[in-house]
């Protein structure tokens, strides 16, 4: 059974694992752009993954974050339309919340770079 308060981020895997534990997470497109992209979902995750990503060598992590305590934490969740599809997406205006991320999976990708899912 899905839980409708769960939402992806995609990270750089380096990133991620050297990021203080003691502070908001924040991706290098976030000054550029003011929120953190976001998803809903296994299917959708990888159709985005492969769509923005699959020519990006480095490894990724999945970040599981809980809406409630992201929200709860000080960072507002806007759902909003992408420019070029038909869905709604979670954006994050503000940083993660360490304590928001309530599983780190790793990311499992083909040798020619689609992703192809994740494992916990």
């Amino acid at each position: 059974m899905a839980n409708m308060n769960l939402i992806y981020h995609l990270a750089p895997a380096e990133r991620w694992s050297s990021w203080p534990k003691d502070q908001l997470y924040f991706p290098i497109p976030y000054e550029q752009e003011g929120f953190i992209h976001c998803t809903r979902g296994d299917e959708l995750m990888i159709k985005i993954a492969n769509r923005f990503y699959r020519d990006d060598p480095q490894d990724f992590v999945l970040l599981v974050l809980d809406t409630n305590k992201v929200e709860e934490l000080g960072s507002p969740i806007k759902w909003e339309e992408a420019t070029d599809m038909q869905e709604l997406f979670p954006h994050i205006y503000g940083g993660i919340p360490q304590q928001a991320v309530v599983e780190v999976r790793k990311v499992q990708r083909a040798d020619d770079g689609t992703f192809v899912g994740w494992s916990s």
